[in-house]
């Protein structure tokens, strides 16, 4: 089964950047619905961000918003998170979801919301 291969993680400082990005494994039929959910350690997953089918809806969580930014090529089939000014309470491991329904990217959005993960990335950041 297809599923999102995320990459991009890492160590960097507080203040620094990094950038996420997630790809198919294989050949799949458009995600229509992406985004980023992260887990620090001890703590429950999180949304962080969502974006729509053309990339014209976008959604943050308020502790990211301001400092990252989703976006997505549909030619690809990839999205991306450019996360700046980043923060040791960033630290987690980033997930990237996909679903291949069309939603509404307009408030917080749940797991149940998306039916495809990846395995994850560490990013951590330190002070």
């Amino acid at each position: 089964q297809v599923h999102p291969v995320e990459s991009g993680g890492g160590l960097v400082q507080a203040g620094g950047s990094l950038r996420l990005s997630c790809a198919p494994s294989g050949r799949t039929f458009s995600w229509n619905t992406m985004g980023w959910f992260r887990q620090a350690p001890g703590k429950e997953r999180d949304f962080v961000a969502a974006i729509n089918w053309n990339g014209g809806s976008t959604y943050y969580a308020d502790s990211v918003k301001g400092r990252f930014t989703i976006s997505r090529d549909n030619a690809k089939n990839t999205v991306s998170l450019q996360m700046n000014s980043l923060k040791p309470e960033d630290t987690a491991v980033y997930y990237c979801a996909a679903d291949r329904t069309y939603q509404p990217v307009v408030a917080t959005m749940r797991e149940s919301d998306f039916g495809s993960w990846g395995q994850g990335t560490q990013v951590t950041v330190s002070s």
